[in-house]
């Protein structure tokens, strides 16, 4: 038998330990009831022991008898993900529709199947939960957030049989040009334009975030911009592509997220005066 002290171990690792992938590492019944009478683990439901430190998400999801999904998921992964306050469940179709304030519950079925004894969803149903529970451009954003760093192709994507119509738009949509996930916005304002969008367009050496027509500069600032010297690294840039004929429209995170009006009118009135096309060179 082995000794209480490894299962404390194991759940201790891990947060949170089915009881039946306790008796599949070799601990026996007997084991988990003295953890548990010496306070080391806690029993929050029938099946599941947790340690003193797990998280409060997977506690949260093993109580439910359900896995961390959505936004809560992503963000575990950082990943780009919209200001949320909700601890986001998946459970099963059956299960109680009572949830507390700060849970929002997921009854939906996701295109991955789940092993037992998983607290957290598969990134696919992930997504998924993802797709049909925020706004368009904000689930975009969490998506090309995974493609950019690596956790899923957009090729993969693609072959998925995604049970909602906002999945399977997305999976041909998205991509990896966005560098972030204001990028993913600004790129959805501009499409309720009918305004096609260059990324990552390489000018003077440099990528510039958007390019619209042949002379409009879009750059956008993420919400952690920027140090002094970034600042003025962006405003020399900035500087010599107007030197070089290019307007220059620059946007932080705010604005795109919480005045998008604001963005949408000004590049509207900058395509309105032709400064997105390139100027005919006057002859000296």
């Amino acid at each position: 038998m082995r000794p209480v002290s490894d299962l404390v171990a194991m759940v201790d690792a891990v947060g949170a330990a089915h009881t039946r992938t306790l008796r599949r590492a070799g601990f026996t019944e007997h084991a988990v009831r003295v953890a548990l009478a010496g306070g080391r683990v806690e029993r929050v439901r029938r099946s599941w022991i947790v340690s003193r430190e797990c998280p409060d998400d997977l506690r949260r999801a093993a109580s439910a008898g359900g896995r961390v999904t959505c936004l809560t998921a992503a963000r575990r992964l950082s990943l780009w993900t919209p200001d949320h306050t909700h601890i986001h469940l998946a459970v099963a179709p059956t299960a109680s529709r009572n949830r507390g304030g700060d849970v929002k519950l997921h009854w939906s079925v996701g295109p991955s199947p789940v092993a037992d004894g998983r607290l957290v969803d598969p990134l696919v149903n992930v997504l998924h939960n993802v797709s049909t529970c925020v706004p368009l451009p904000d689930a975009a954003a969490v998506w090309e957030s995974a493609i950019r760093k690596k956790l899923v192709a957009t090729e993969m994507l693609e072959r998925v049989d995604w049970p909602s119509v906002p999945g399977r738009e997305l999976a041909a949509s998205v991509s990896a040009l966005s560098d972030s996930g204001i990028e993913t916005r600004f790129v959805h304002l501009m499409s309720t334009l009918k305004v096609a969008v260059s990324q990552q367009v390489w000018i003077d050496g440099h990528p510039v975030d958007a390019l619209i027509g042949a002379r409009l500069v879009v750059q956008l600032d993420g919400f952690a911009h920027h140090q002094a010297a970034e600042r003025r690294r962006d405003i020399a840039a900035d500087a010599r592509l107007v030197l070089m004929g290019y307007t220059v429209l620059r946007f932080d995170y705010a604005q795109v997220l919480f005045d998008p009006a604001h963005v949408v009118d000004t590049v509207s009135g900058a395509i309105a005066q032709g400064l997105h096309r390139a100027r005919a060179v006057s002859p000296r």
